[in-house]
């Protein structure tokens, strides 16, 4: 049985530390302007100092180059495809097919991933790719474990594949979708999606015979959040999909923070670590139980087991945690027991907080019972984060390191 890798998401170059820190092989990021996340694309700079790093710890970066690009932008794709070619980026993720063949040509060093986004659904769309230089597929959130089983078996031996386990679902098929280009004028296809599918909604009874007496449907005191879907959580399925031999597992989020990021990579480490050790103990509870703490909408497992499920619908349009929170980030210690923390949310005496340690799959807890002003070295009782960047020194009753995150029971 192979190990799969385990790829997260990373907004930025310190998110991608705080993923490889907490225990993913690799991450993906978009580039400077050609990524379905307009609004955590990387500078060029940026992007090639993730991968440098990233080598350097003999890790793993890919690049989205995933648009569906219009003529007029391929001078552009030329230019990222140098760029990347050039920093030895492992992989870039791509769904237009001209987009590919000028990668072939001005990447021609990189393997090629096939997005999500171009509704991979079985081994022939696997077998198409691959004959037209992909090395990687990744394949439709919509298939159930019996087709990729098929797809497994199926497909070219040299061709990897990689599945969605956890994070975010589009509201339309594969992601491609067009509400949000329809209701704001910015589209999803090109990078730029406004989540129109996370709004509230008011809906209305209109009586045939009187069109225009719009009669108001009440759900709640919010409306209703009819288009949006609940989060894939495939934490007690892990053991089907590694024993299926799918070779990437991936994370979505790169619109989310470290301290996701830390809870979500670290608890699919252990599980997927402890598995491969014990896999006659496996106990998806203690893993759902992590991401439970971090979750902002429900969970489901969408059609992985059954085509039929129905229960992926959001209707409550949550996008908090009303348990837990980010405390904070450890940026360096000051002496024994005293740490720097980047403060994310109010912090003060008596606090619960949670530190979550890399490999180790249960946070060491414990209350704040000391804190000083990070210039005046003096008590305080409370610290808000009012400016970015705000610290304060923080006893902490266990040996600590920079970058590990901690987590606020509210």
């Amino acid at each position: 049985m192979d190990k799969p890798e385990l790829l997260a998401p990373a907004g930025s170059f310190e998110k991608a530390k705080t993923a490889f820190l907490y225990g993913a092989d690799a991450v993906y990021m978009g580039t400077s302007k050609l990524s379905l996340r307009s609004r955590v694309n990387t500078s060029d700079d940026k992007l090639v100092k993730t991968i440098e790093y990233a080598h350097s710890i003999n890790k793993k970066v890919y690049a989205a180059l995933n648009i569906y690009a219009r003529d007029n932008m391929y001078e552009e794709v030329k230019k990222q495809a140098q760029i990347l070619n050039e920093a030895k980026v492992d992989g870039i993720i791509v769904s237009d097919g001209g987009v590919l063949e000028t990668l072939k040509e001005f990447a021609p060093d990189v393997d090629l991933h096939i997005s999500t986004q171009s509704n991979i659904v079985g081994y022939h769309a696997g077998n198409f790719w691959h004959k037209n230089g992909a090395k990687r597929i990744v394949i439709a959130r919509e298939l159930n474990k019996e087709e990729i089983k098929d797809l497994m078996e199926n497909k070219p031996e040299d061709l990897e594949v990689e599945m969605f386990i956890h994070g975010a679902i589009c509201y339309a098929y594969s992601g491609r979708c067009h509400l949000s280009d329809f209701l704001a004028s910015r589209c999803g296809n090109l990078g730029d999606c406004a989540q129109s599918c996370r709004w509230a909604y008011n809906l209305y009874l209109e009586e045939k015979n009187n069109p225009g007496n719009l009669m108001p449907i009440k759900e709640d005191e919010h409306g209703t959040y009819i288009l949006s879907s609940k989060d894939l959580c495939l934490i007690k399925e892990l053991p089907e999909i590694v024993e299926m031999g799918v070779d990437s597992l991936k994370i979505e989020g790169r619109l989310k923070t470290e301290y996701y990021l830390a809870t979500v990579i670290n608890t699919y480490r252990n599980a997927i670590d402890d598995y491969l050790k014990n896999p006659k103990e496996y106990d998806y509870t203690k893993y759902l139980k992590e991401l439970e703490k971090t979750k902002t909408r429900g969970l489901t497992t969408f059609y992985f087991n059954d085509k039929n499920n129905k229960d992926f619908q959001e209707y409550k349009g949550k996008q908090y945690n009303p348990d837990y929170e980010f405390g904070g980030k450890i940026l360096n210690s000051t002496s024994e027991n005293c740490y720097i923390i980047e403060i994310r949310n109010r912090l003060q005496l008596g606090d619960t907080l949670e530190l979550l340690i890399p490999g180790k799959l249960e946070p060491e807890i414990f209350k704040i019972e000391k804190m000083w002003d990070t210039e005046t070295k003096e008590p305080v009782p409370h610290v808000n984060p009012g400016k970015e960047g705000q610290t304060v020194i923080l006893e902490i009753p266990y040996k600590a390191e920079k970058g590990w995150i901690l987590r606020r029971k509210k």
